[in-house]
């Protein structure tokens, strides 16, 4: 099944805690503190695999997890890093956080990977938090929490050539007498349900990638018909094969209403270079009607091929055709836009105050809720640690001028905290 479309959850590993410990050997009653760190969280990282064209593979399974970094241990061990998930992806996939609807990536290129969520960092075990002071923490750090995304990945197919007409144009034949590919072939509508691929041969050295595009129908940019789903496997075509059913009433007609189409959906694909086919040559009718037919089309200033493709009638001259527009194409139109990668500007030191059920208040920030889960409540120097770090973020401040009083519960994440003065 062709699947282009797919939402999947996906987060890192999050990092190992650092350990609270002391050396205790024989004739060492003070040997200090040597608590390990904790170890590094998987990335989760996409990257492109160029023998997939589809992404059916996700079907079955639609969340993905890198492995969390291991605990640190005694004796300054630290703890093993986890390790990284790689998802493989077809080229041309498009990747967007699914729940704003930002773009998070655009992966064209064999090997090109994207890192979507960053493994957390080990939690610093208490031998980094010995002073002269204080020769004895009782303090340490947990590691820093996962990341997680909602994505949605879109394929858009990416090939040389793209064969475009209305539904039974004949694209489908052209493609299995062009290139190795065996598409559905049938005399009614929609025969293509999906999009198909192959590789047509120019010469010894040289070959084309095509693909056989849905037949689209009016509305097709309204979602009409396959409209969407196919709509944009074009917009990574560089040349487009305009097949024409030369049995149509008004050939002409149905070429126009297809350039309008995809001019709506995306204006650029008005612009592509086309070779515009006239099929069906090897039928009576056609044939008789062919002159009336070519000279209906000398306004538009395009090139016609009259072809047969279920005869094998110029077929190779299609190809050529196509193949010189290419060729002919400017250097920077033949190298696909980049699309812009999504950076958040957000402040991470930023917090925000909500006053609950009058003695009620939540703190919400990246920086504090991440603080909070990297503490060890359990230990008191690790407590008096996050206090300062909330000195450090304004944070008490702003709570004493919103109104806090001692006593007032203080929620920051998952955790539930007392204000004390």
């Amino acid at each position: 099944m062709f699947i282009d479309q797919v939402n999947i959850h996906v987060k890192s590993g999050k990092g190992g805690d650092g350990m609270v410990h002391f050396r205790r050997e024989k004739y060492e009653p003070r040997g200090g503190p040597d608590g390990g760190d904790g170890g590094k969280g998987g990335d989760l990282i996409l990257e492109v695999k160029p023998t997939l064209n589809s992404l059916s593979h996700f079907r079955p399974k639609q969340s993905f997890g890198a492995d969390d970094g291991a605990n640190g241990g005694a004796s300054q061990m630290s703890g093993r890093g986890g390790k990284n998930l790689i998802i493989h992806v077809p080229p041309g996939t498009v990747i967007y956080d699914a729940e704003t609807g930002d773009l998070l990536g655009d992966l064209t290129d064999p090997g090109q990977q994207l890192v979507i969520c960053k493994g957390g960092r080990g939690g610093r075990g208490n031998q980094h938090f010995a002073t002269s002071r204080n020769q004895a923490p009782r303090m340490a750090e947990r590691g820093e929490p996962h990341e997680e995304k909602m994505l949605r990945l879109e394929l858009k197919l990416i090939a040389d050539i793209g064969i475009i007409g209305l539904p039974n144009a004949g694209k489908s034949t052209l493609l299995s007498v062009l290139t190795n590919a065996k598409p559905k072939i049938g005399d009614y509508p929609f025969t293509t349900l999906e999009p198909n691929l192959g590789v047509a041969k120019i010469d010894e050295e040289t070959t084309v990638v095509m693909a056989d595009i849905p037949g689209l129908i009016e509305g097709a940019h309204e979602g009409a018909g396959l409209g969407h789903d196919f709509l944009r496997h074009i917009q990574r075509t560089r040349v487009l094969i305009h097949m024409i059913d030369g049995l149509s009433d008004d050939p002409l007609a149905d070429y126009s209403q297809i350039n309008t189409e995809l001019s709506l959906f995306d204006p650029k694909l008005g612009k592509k270079p086309q070779v515009v086919v006239i099929n069906k040559i090897d039928q009576p009718d056609v044939q008789e009607r062919l002159k009336e037919i070519k000279a209906s089309f000398k306004t538009k200033k395009v090139e016609i091929v009259t072809a047969s493709a279920m005869a094998r009638t110029n077929t190779r001259d299609i190809l050529v055709s196509a193949y010189k527009l290419l060729q002919e194409l400017p250097a920077e139109q033949m190298e696909e836009e980049a699309l812009p990668v999504y950076k958040p500007e957000v402040d991470p030191n930023q917090f925000d105050i909500h006053r609950e059920d009058g003695d009620k208040w939540r703190i919400t920030g990246v920086a504090i809720e991440r603080a909070a889960k990297m503490t060890y409540w359990e230990h008191y120097g690790s407590v008096r640690r996050f206090q300062r770090m909330m000195q450090k973020l304004g944070v008490d401040t702003a709570l004493r001028e919103a109104g806090i009083q001692d006593g007032d519960t203080v929620f920051v994440g998952d955790f539930e905290l007392e204000w004390q003065e």
